[in-house]
């Protein structure tokens, strides 16, 4: 379990011969090292921090919104996702700007509020974040690996056409 923590952008995790408790155990090793154990999380010099939520522990609700997918919007129920969860070391890596070719960064009204996203075209995945100027801080809402068709990426696109004028 310890080698994937020597993985980098852009390859894949290995889960696929782990039972449910080694993957947990491989995919914290990486959530900790990434966020746990690095207080210091930032997007453009702002401050990252989990979404908090009523009763949960911030960090448990980041690392299931990391890696895990809503199966019932009305109840909200998640249930575990491969394609998320493959990809989880990178999303300190698009946090950090490591990659620069090939990536749109931009902020999007939203009816929840605004949303940024950091964009990799190739790699087609998406880091969402929530910015609160008011304190100053990011919520770092989810990551996600775009899939099917190119409808999900056209959606992505279709944000970007819409983005505000400045990065929130």
């Amino acid at each position: 379990m310890p080698f994937n923590l020597l993985k980098t952008y852009n390859q894949l995790l290995e889960l696929a011969g782990f039972n449910e408790h080694q993957r947990r155990q491989s995919l914290m090793g990486i959530f900790d090292r990434d966020f746990t154990n690095n207080p210091n999380l930032r997007f453009r010099n702002i401050q990252i921090t989990p979404t908090p939520q009523d009763g949960a522990i911030e960090m448990a609700t980041l690392f299931t919104h990391l890696t895990t997918v809503i199966v019932d919007k009305a109840t909200r129920a998640r249930e575990f996702d491969i394609h998320r969860s493959l990809r989880l070391h990178w999303v300190r890596f698009h946090i950090d700007c490591r990659k620069q070719e090939d990536m749109l960064h931009f902020s999007v009204k939203e009816p929840e509020g605004i949303r940024t996203y950091i964009y990799d075209i190739p790699e087609k995945y998406v880091v969402v974040l929530e910015p609160k100027p008011a304190q100053n801080v990011y919520f770092l809402l989810t990551a996600y690996h775009l899939q099917g068709k190119d409808s999900q990426r056209d959606k992505i696109l279709k944000k970007y056409k819409r983005r505000l004028n400045e990065i929130h």
